[in-house]
């Protein structure tokens, strides 16, 4: 019995020594609900999903049905979404940039308080985007998203993991609470959604060089905003 026993453990043994490597190396990407996936291809599956939102019968899809389709834990594929999406021509819509920012704002504001899930105002999550120019906006953002997808992959990934996440999380927050001052500054609102993108696939691809790179566009970001914020002169 003992024999047996002994010959037992040995066999389970790399099982159990495999599971904390797997729970480890996943940790960050299961906190904010990014699937433990090997996909070289998950930005274009993303939109794949948001896009069955748009295939019902309906000519308008709300905001509630779209985080349906892409998980109540997706925290940062949200942010990843919600970025294709202000650079798409969904950015057109009045006031589509100052629903993005509320969105973002929220959300962000959740990964730092350790929620698990997202929580989105009832008055949001009503909110209907036309179903037509969602398609339109998904089928022009699959070119950029195919080439994302071919070019990240999990590096310097300090810059990604423990505080690091935390800062990316208030970088967005003040990025969203900048969003409305965006509507009226040409082609911030677009580096704006470029720059929730980066982060929010940085997280999901656990790529440092992508956060980065999102941090030298905030920088970029500051600049555009200040050249055409009115200066009184001296």
């Amino acid at each position: 019995m003992s024999k047996v026993s002994k010959v037992s453990g040995a066999t389970q043994r790399p099982a159990a020594e495999d599971k904390p490597q797997i729970k480890d190396t996943f940790h960050a990407r299961e906190r904010f609900g990014c699937e433990d996936t090997e996909d070289d291809a998950y930005l274009e599956h993303l939109l794949d999903r948001v896009g069955e939102a748009g295939e019902r019968g309906r000519s308008k899809v709300t905001v509630g049905e779209i985080l349906q389709v892409v998980g109540p834990r997706s925290f940062a594929p949200l942010l990843v979404l919600v970025g294709l999406l202000i650079t798409s021509p969904l950015s057109g819509i009045p006031l589509f940039p100052t629903l993005v920012g509320a969105i973002v704002f929220i959300t962000s504001l959740q990964i730092i308080a350790g929620r698990r899930r997202v929580w989105l105002p009832p008055s949001l999550m009503r909110v209907k985007v036309p179903k037509s120019k969602l398609r339109t906006a998904l089928d022009w953002l699959l070119v950029p998203a195919r080439f994302v997808d071919r070019h990240t992959e999990p590096r310097l990934m300090r810059w990604v993991h423990g505080c690091s996440v935390y800062v990316v999380a208030i970088l967005c927050m003040l990025l969203a609470a900048l969003m409305p001052v965006m509507e009226f500054v040409p082609f911030s609102a677009t580096l704006a959604g470029v720059m929730l993108t980066t982060f929010g696939v940085a997280l999901v691809a656990r790529d440092g060089l992508l956060c980065i790179l999102a941090y030298g566009l905030m920088a970029a970001l500051v600049f555009v905003i200040m050249t055409f914020i009115p200066v009184g002169s001296a």
